[in-house]
């Protein structure tokens, strides 16, 4: 028998060969990873978030172009910031640098910076505004999420997004976008500070109010009590190391805002323009009179029309508890608020022994703080007060009711939960059915299928404590059907309609009172809070008025629309000023924009702009007209520098009639446009208290030169004596 033994393996001398190398690997594409989110997350959940934000973003876009320049009083600035870097950091009306526009100008760098880059249109100028309400959204789902889950942060998102006020504020060229987006990432820093009990995510939390405050005052410090009380009942350090935490977010806000503030006190005032909204030139005067302490206590000097927000009513309507539920601002932003106030309650009260720093209530005492003290403010406030304005309820809305309902919904075999999330939706139900009947001819079937889905869902949700779990859901998915159905169709309507002018409205016409443009909220079209239709109203240099609530210069509500004053006719009757001399004020004449051209821009004609184009580079500006949003259509129409006299509402002391006078001299201005806009044109308002200088000026034009009139526009050539 033999046997084979196995041979050794052959060995080099110089030991063994080196193994080979392991195949390389394959790049690996991004968008797997990308698709399907972190590794530890439910596979339904990245692609629900990116569907929220693709769906956020066309409804966000889609036909932006509609509404041209929308508000056409920033566009101005945005376009002088495009072509002059002292426009663009002071924010001006005109690339000339005559007056800045009566804001901080945060919201119009970005704009000015889009313009630069891809040139002047309507969607330059738009575009970054939707993608602002993008963001939002998908920061408001990462915020939310942290501590409640995904499905709390996909709530909060949808429901922010689909609040008709959102939708139109982010498709709109107001400040207000920018705004809302530094407010939620403000709160996002907020929520990671309270994580680990950082005092470098506070002070990035400061840092995002302080250029809020650059984008629109003091509206930003709105949310800071919010912060602030968030960290300091929640905050992982000791008290004393909260406090003094908090001191050094203040400090952040101090600095990140006082820079600009500091740079345009310091600037000698021959050396930058005039601050438009102030009456002395001063950003300080803006920041404490006008545009802020001002609105709350009616008292602003150069104001529209003046405060008046008292029980009585005004030209901003009544304040009071239920400002945000009244015609005016109920479709815009309320659909949820009756939601978001129970839950809030219900949510404090199951999370009322947990520990101090328990995110769960963590969380609602940051967005039920936003959401109280914001809706308190902007209830009582007594001065200026547009509908517009409630967008920054959204994000806290969305917030709260998502993170209250899946709060109540985990706890659902509890009676109190139950019995309160079924309460919630059959109040939401009750409440959309309300809206939805101001406006009886929109989709007048919705109202109906929404109550009584509602009272169903309701239902539902009692009987989902004995109910298995795939029918529990289905429950769930009927209520947030119902709870979203009349804000949605809100939205897309909104989304629908092109909106321009200074005070743009969401949704459908709506019975009962309020500003609207468009028809907006109000009672018919174009209603003022209060008033009956056909009244009339006269303001400076209006002479006898027109039907529906004339202003200079004739002209409707935004939009094209008639509209009524408050209570029928202004304070006592016609307002002072009559007519100006020679029998019409320069405003005269036909021409577009809402309240005489105080709330829209003016349409130009061909010929209009070709006679202001003519040798217009011999002049610092082709053009001067009362008021801002007067000038602004002229100024968009050539691309030319258009003198606002006044600022925004006529009633800055830029320039003074010497001033003007001088400029004149000089050949430094080509013509006067009165015809067709004339804004306030004079004291800005009954009882607002501004300067008189733009009546001073129309006065002297019309006593010393000769007018024309180009398609029913009166136009004054001042090189020509």
């Amino acid at each position: 028998m033999t046997s084979t033994l196995p041979v050794p393996p052959t060995v080099s001398p110089a030991g063994p060969a080196p193994a080979a190398p392991p195949p390389a690997d394959r790049p690996r594409s991004r968008w797997p990873g990308f698709v399907r989110g972190r590794a530890d997350d439910a596979p339904w959940i990245r692609p629900c978030l990116l569907a929220l934000l693709l769906l956020t973003g066309v409804l966000y876009i889609w036909g932006l172009g509609a509404s041209g320049w929308g508000n056409a009083f920033y566009s101005a600035a945005v376009q002088a910031g495009s072509e002059s870097w002292k426009a663009f950091f002071y924010g001006s009306s005109d690339a000339a640098n005559s007056i800045t526009v009566d804001k901080t100008p945060g919201a119009l760098w970005i704009m000015a910076l889009s313009v630069r880059i891809f040139g002047l249109s309507s969607w330059s100028i738009l575009v970054p505004q939707a993608l602002m309400g993008v963001a939002t959204v998908g920061l408001l789902f990462t915020t939310v999420r942290r501590w409640y889950g995904p499905a709390a942060g996909l709530l909060a998102g949808a429901l922010s997004a689909l609040t008709p006020v959102a939708v139109l504020m982010f498709r709109f060229n107001n400040p207000d976008a920018l705004l809302v987006l530094l407010m939620v990432a403000g709160a996002y820093a907020i929520v990671r500070a309270i994580d680990n009990g950082s005092t470098r995510w506070l002070a990035l939390a400061g840092v995002f109010v302080g250029f809020g405050f650059l984008t629109k005052m003091l509206q930003a410090l709105l949310v800071v009590p919010a912060y602030a009380l968030a960290y300091l009942f929640a905050g992982p350090p000791k008290l004393g190391r909260r406090i003094w935490q908090l001191l050094l977010a203040g400090l952040a806000v101090v600095v990140s805002a006082g820079w600009y503030i500091a740079i345009v006190e310091l600037v000698p005032a021959s050396m930058r323009p005039y601050i438009g909204g102030s009456q002395h030139n001063s950003l300080w005067e803006l920041t404490l009179g006008y545009n802020g302490l001002g609105r709350l206590s009616g008292d602003e000097t150069g104001s529209v029309g003046g405060g008046g927000g008292g029980a009585g009513g005004g030209m901003w309507g009544a304040a009071g508890p239920l400002r945000m539920f009244d015609t005016s601002q109920g479709g815009q932003v309320s659909w949820l608020l009756p939601a978001a106030l129970i839950l809030l309650v219900a949510g404090l009260v199951l999370t009322l022994r947990a520990a101090r720093t328990d995110r769960l209530r963590a969380g609602l005492i940051l967005w039920g703080s936003w959401l109280v003290i914001t809706t308190a403010v902007f209830s009582f406030m007594q001065g200026i007060f547009h509908a517009y304005y409630t967008v920054a309820l959204a994000p806290a809305i969305g917030a709260v009711v998502g993170m209250g309902s899946v709060l109540l919904w985990r706890r659902r075999r509890n009676a109190f939960a139950a019995l309160t999330l079924a309460a919630t939706i059959a109040v939401s139900a009750w409440w959309s059915f309300h809206l939805l009947g101001r406006s009886a001819g929109f989709l007048p079937w919705l109202r109906w299928t929404v109550l009584v889905a509602g009272i169903v869902a309701a239902l539902a949700v009692l009987a989902s404590l004995r109910l298995p779990t795939r029918v529990a859901v289905a429950t769930a998915g009927l209520a947030l059907a119902v709870v979203l159905a009349g804000p949605a169709a809100y939205a897309v309507q909104t989304a629908a309609t092109p909106h321009t002018g200074s005070i743009p409205s969401a949704g459908p016409a709506s019975q009962g009172g309020g500003f609207g443009g468009r028809g907006g909220p109000g009672g018919g079209p174009g209603g003022w809070p209060g008033g009956g239709r056909g009244q009339r109203w006269t303001f400076p240099g209006d002479g006898a008025g027109a039907p529906g609530g004339g202003f200079p210069g004739g002209g409707a509500q935004p939009g094209g629309t008639t509209g009524t004053a408050p209570g029928g006719t202004a304070p006592g009757g016609t307002a002072p000023g009559g007519t100006a001399p020679g029998g019409t004020a320069p405003g005269g004449g036909t021409g577009r924009g809402g309240m005489g051209g105080l709330l829209d821009a003016a349409a130009v004609s061909d010929r209009m702009k070709s006679l202001l184009a003519a040798d217009a580079d011999r002049y610092t500006w082709v053009a001067a007209a009362v008021g801002s949003q007067n000038a602004s259509g002229y100024q968009l129409a050539t691309g030319d520098p258009v003198m606002p006299i006044g600022g925004f509402s006529g009633s800055d002391p830029s320039p003074t009639l010497a001033q003007f006078q001088q400029y004149v001299a000089d050949g430094k201005i080509h013509y006067f446009i009165g015809g067709g806009n004339g804004g306030f044109g004079g004291r800005g308002g009954p009882g607002s208290g501004g300067s008189n200088d733009s009546s001073q000026i129309s006065e002297w034009v019309t006593a010393t030169f000769t007018s024309q009139t180009v398609d029913s526009v009166t136009v004054y050539d001042l090189t020509a004596h």
